[in-house]
């Protein structure tokens, strides 16, 4: 099973758990999210190894990401990856679930 679909699948769980449940799921998603990301990472940056720095801050640019000479190369390149990332199915299915699972109480950020 990809990433992309255990994600679905998690998000597609969701509404009907509750509590402790819910967490465990949002858990697992979370660890899923940020594979994700770092796998599309190491895709974006073998996509980008003939570009330089200035054309990468252009590409960023031209979608709406403000960037800077001031900004290195590794972290524009972070920046356009988590741009993308966020636009697929599995991050936009997490940030729904994520979502849900606050408006029921429920958080990965521990309470003080």
């Amino acid at each position: 099973m990809t990433t992309t679909q255990r994600i679905l699948d998690l998000a597609a769980a969701a509404p009907g758990r509750h509590g402790e449940d819910l967490m465990l799921l949002l858990q697992e998603a979370n660890k899923l999210y940020q594979q994700g990301l770092r796998d599309l990472h190491q895709t974006v940056s073998k996509r980008a190894a003939r570009l330089t720095t200035a054309d990468l801050i252009l590409a960023a640019e031209t979608v709406g990401m403000p960037c800077d000479a001031s900004q290195d190369r590794d972290e524009v390149i972070l920046l356009l990856a988590l741009l993308e990332w966020q636009m697929t199915p599995a991050a936009l299915a997490y940030a729904e679930m994520a979502e849900h699972a606050a408006r029921r109480g429920v958080c990965l950020i521990p309470e003080e």
